[in-house]
């Protein structure tokens, strides 16, 4: 039995399977207002599909699903398999609250208790 594919054949299973995992990754990306899935994501960067999105630079907001995640400045690295990796330079992890601009005291209170 043969194992040969046609250049064509494995190409079409290439970016079948990059859709499926696109489709299946709650990840994305936002450039403004532009928004592009994330075909993986690793400590360093991660990577989308070369067909989808543009060649991304500068500030861009990584999402899961709604939740805000990071703030990052990111620069291309390459293309390979019909994907664009993407490095992280910066990435800020993103939160609810503001930073505190003092540091609390280690004797401060919890809570208050009212008079009843």
């Amino acid at each position: 039995m043969s194992t040969y594919l046609s250049k064509e054949l494995n190409e079409g299973l290439q970016a079948a399977h990059r859709l499926v995992r696109a489709r299946n990754s709650r990840m994305r990306v936002r450039n403004g207002q532009d928004v592009y899935p994330v075909i993986r994501f690793w400590d360093a960067g991660f990577s989308v599909e070369a067909e989808v999105a543009p060649h991304l630079r500068g500030f861009v907001d990584i999402l899961d699903g709604g939740r805000h995640l990071f703030q990052c400045l990111i620069v291309a690295s390459d293309e390979e398999a019909g994907e664009i990796r993407y490095e992280f330079k910066r990435a800020t992890a993103a939160s609810d609250t503001a930073p505190l601009d003092f540091a609390p005291a280690c004797d401060a209170p919890v809570g208050l208790i009212g008079k009843s």
